[in-house]
């Protein structure tokens, strides 16, 4: 179709599927809006600029809207005017004069451009929300456009990465290659760049197997950012759910997208997505009517009870997503099925998990959309991951999400920031986190892999300013430093901040060593925050969610001290991978193992001696072991042959002094190190007991250095 020329046949068209669907020979739009009066479908010029018609949309069926253009083709511009009663006080926010974003676009054009025009109401009005406003947005708005699917997958598949083996690898889809010297600066920061050779290169070098990428949902810059200069440059502040954000596009085809897990599925890498479904960027009452809010606002947003003028908010971002409507479900599930189905991505990890489980504002782990998630042929065999909490009452859910569901452990994150800065009392909690959280997810009948471990993340300290700053320091954000917790667990291990003291140096670097190792080595699913293992700094901003800029993007310049901790979690990593002792798929049982003298898994004091129920509750204990027998493996090979390894004992020393540790004997077994985060040598790649840089040791004591991890091994029994 030519932009410049109108349509002429318009058909009855069908109510499903929804949005703007090309089937080869035309294109049919459906909208959903159960209170509207009347709809209409506005068609734009090619730059998505210059309004050229509009269609009335005049078939409705069980309350959506409907029709078949025969003369549309992909690439046309379109957008959605609403009408329907304006009455705040009943939830109706409809405004004709507004145009609006389809919820099912699979594409979009053009930048937003902030306006009080934007607005259903009139800005500045002595009634406020309940106002009239009567100006245009179209010339503001992003508009749809209709989307040519076909793409060469050839025979692209899920790299089907087992639970207890993946390594997650949190990143963000710009941040991680603006700076990258070896990817083209046309292509940086792009979902291109992700795709390059070298960035492949060193995510498999590396030893990662799922990428998990912040928010690529379309999305806004607010208001208040875009005033100061700012981005929102995480993206959790959703504009569609269908349509990738064009941000990080080079070419501005959803191909490119495309193209992007498909190179990572060739290399065996996963995808999985950060999705945004508990709120929508249009905010509170007083936000800006672009989408659902003046598409239908009392059916997919939760307003308040006695006065629907109001927002239910339980995510602090001023709205909530009504997922006990049946419309608003299936929104969110067709959105799921359609990154899964036409994208080919392996898993979600759901912002504010609770709020998608609130029925009648109450948490309900079993509501409507966990029963269709867990019977959706499509989803329930993907990867799915919570974020256990959200603001509201009774928003902290860990440990309560349905089987099949993994969850972010931040008991884990927190045990391990307090155990390694020294606190005591912890002993018992870095037990419980280093073997699985049996406690959290055992009851369930869940397996070790339900915890999603991690010290950092994108929100909040990354790995180097855990361990260099005691204190946020955002003034950066231009909030006068009151965003982001001030409760980070963080020790800046004698100085504020950077510091040429070597000693301070050296121990933070030990430090990391201590938190990563522990981290790789624990029982669940390890998930790095990209650039931790580099030593990335954000100059102690624990909120850098407006910071597009190299206060946020990855470092790809290398020093000594990077180098080497880079190449240590390649080697811990690979030791990971190499020993299926780290990746039980069953919880401990404490249990003897038949033929051994062993159990599966013992505590250990220093002086050899096995804990006991009172050294537990022992606030200055910050030393002890755990010998893991190899034996003990209930799990088989993928032939179901019975899996035995080695047996591995793990030295914890959280204390600020040296302490010999008497380590268990067995005649016919010797003790080899593997790994000394006080010592500058690094996991061998073959995994052979260190030849060089080893402490003095004999095979009764071990000298188990201040703050320092170590883990030794030795054979097991013959298969």
């Amino acid at each position: 179709m030519d932009t410049t020329e109108l349509i002429t046949a318009v058909w009855p068209g069908r109510a499903y599927p929804r949005g703007a669907h090309w089937d080869g020979e035309g294109v049919n739009f459906s909208l959903f809006s159960q209170h509207a009066d009347k709809v209409e479908l506005c068609l734009f010029d090619a730059s998505g600029r210059h309004e050229r018609q509009r269609i009335v949309l005049r078939e409705r069926t069980d309350a959506v809207w409907h029709c078949y253009l025969p003369e549309a083709r992909p690439g046309l511009a379109y957008g959605y005017r609403v009408h329907g009663p304006y009455q705040p006080e009943a939830g109706h926010r409809f405004n004709p004069h507004k145009l609006l974003v389809d919820p099912y676009a699979k594409d979009l054009i053009g930048q937003l451009r902030w306006s009080d025009a934007l607005y259903g109401y009139t800005i500045g009005s002595k009634r406020a929300d309940l106002s009239f406003d009567r100006r245009d947005s179209a010339p503001l708005m992003p508009k749809g456009r209709v989307l040519e699917p076909a793409f060469t997958w050839s025979d692209d598949r899920r790299p089907a990465v087992p639970w207890q083996d993946m390594v997650i690898y949190e990143l963000h889809v710009r941040g991680f290659t603006m700076t990258h010297p070896d990817v083209p600066e046309r292509l940086r920061g792009t979902y291109a760049a992700l795709c390059c050779g070298p960035v492949v290169d060193y995510l498999k070098h590396l030893g990662v197997t799922t990428v998990e990428l912040l928010p690529v949902h379309s999305y806004l810059n607010d208001r208040h950012l875009a005033e100061k200069g700012m981005q929102n440059y995480w993206g959790y502040n959703t504009l569609g759910f269908f349509a990738p954000e064009m941000r990080y596009c080079a070419s501005r085809k959803v191909k490119e997208f495309k193209t992007m897990v498909k190179t990572l599925h060739s290399a065996g890498i996963e995808v999985i997505l950060d999705v945004v479904y508990n709120h929508t960027c249009e905010g509170n009452q007083l936000g800006p009517t672009l989408s659902m809010r003046g598409v239908d606002n009392v059916s997919y947003y939760i307003t308040t009870a006695d006065n629907r003028r109001y927002y239910d908010d339980f995510t602090g971002c001023g709205n909530t997503v009504n997922l006990e409507h049946p419309r608003a479900l299936q929104l969110v599930m067709d959105s799921l099925r359609y990154w899964v189905d036409e994208m080919h991505v392996d898993g979600f990890r759901f912002d504010l998990a609770p709020a998608l489980a609130r029925e009648a504002g109450q948490v309900e782990n079993l509501g409507g959309f966990f029963d269709a998630i867990q019977q959706d042929p499509t989803l329930n065999s993907v990867k799915l991951i919570a974020e256990p909490w959200d603001l509201g009452r009774g928003g902290y859910q860990v440990g309560k999400f349905p089987l099949g569901w993994a969850e972010w452990n931040d008991r884990y994150r927190d045990a391990m920031r307090r155990y390694w800065k020294g606190d005591g009392g912890v002993i018992g909690e870095l037990a419980q986190r280093f073997t699985g959280s049996q406690d959290l997810y055992g009851w369930s009948g869940k397996q070790p892999h339900a915890s999603i471990n991690f010290v950092t993340a994108h929100d909040g300290f990354t790995l180097h300013d855990l361990l260099s700053y005691n204190d946020k320091h955002n003034e950066a954000n231009q909030e006068d430093n009151r965003d982001g917790s001030s409760n980070n667990l963080s020790w800046n291990c004698g100085a504020e901040g950077p510091t040429d003291d070597p000693d301070i140096r050296a121990l933070r670097e030990r430090q990391k060593r201590n938190l990563l190792a522990t981290l790789l080595l624990s029982q669940g699913v390890p998930m790095l925050l990209a650039g931790d293992e580099r030593g990335r700094s954000q100059q102690g901003n624990n909120n850098a969610y407006c910071q597009d800029n190299a206060l946020a993007w990855l470092d790809w310049a290398l020093t000594p001290e990077r180098q080497a901790l880079c190449c240590f979690v390649q080697g811990v990593i690979a030791l990971r991978r190499t020993h299926p002792a780290f990746r039980r798929c069953h919880f401990f049982e404490g249990k003897r193992i038949a033929g051994d003298t062993d159990r599966d898994v013992c505590w250990l004091k220093p002086d050899g001696s096995e804990m006991q129920a009172q050294d537990w509750g022992d606030g200055n204990a910050r030393c002890l072991a755990m010998l893991m027998s190899g034996q003990g493996l209930s799990d088989r090979g993928v032939h179901g042959e019975v899996l035995i390894d080695d047996d591995f004992l793990f030295l914890f020393n959280a204390h600020h002094g040296k302490v010999p540790f008497t380590l268990p004997q067995d005649k016919n077994k010797e003790w080899r190190l593997l790994l000394d985060t006080a010592t500058e040598a690094l996991p061998p790649a073959q995994h052979e007991a260190y030849t060089t840089s080893t402490p003095e040791w004999n095979e009764a004591v071990y000298p188990l250095q201040s703050r320092s991890f170590v883990l030794l091994s030795r054979a097991g029994a013959p298969p």
